[in-house]
């Protein structure tokens, strides 16, 4: 499982990268704050919802401490699709959040 840090994530944003985000958290886990720009997907309709998504584009997962994140980067890797676990989740990330 590829894997980036909180850190790396908000020094992406710092030099105007784009990086496609899925959070996993549930609805009002992301209504005290997400990352700008991030989806709102809740791990549990993940497999209800992944059609969604474009396998050419490769995704970072998030979610509260890396766990659900963690599980989520396995079931999207398990149906073909480029993601990456942010670990330490919302907990570690001191970037911005809207």
């Amino acid at each position: 499982m590829k894997e980036m840090t909180a850190k790396e994530v908000e020094m992406n944003f710092t030099e105007g990268k784009t990086l496609n985000i899925i959070d996993v958290r549930e609805v009002d886990e992301v209504a005290a704050g997400k990352i700008p720009g991030a989806v709102n997907i809740p791990l549990g309709l993940l497999e209800f919802r992944m059609n969604e998504l474009d396998k050419s584009k490769e995704y970072v997962m998030v979610c509260r401490s890396g766990g659900r994140s963690g599980r989520a980067t396995q079931i999207l890797e398990s149906h073909g699709y480029s993601v990456i676990n942010m670990t330490g989740g919302m907990l570690s990330y001191e970037g911005q959040v809207q």
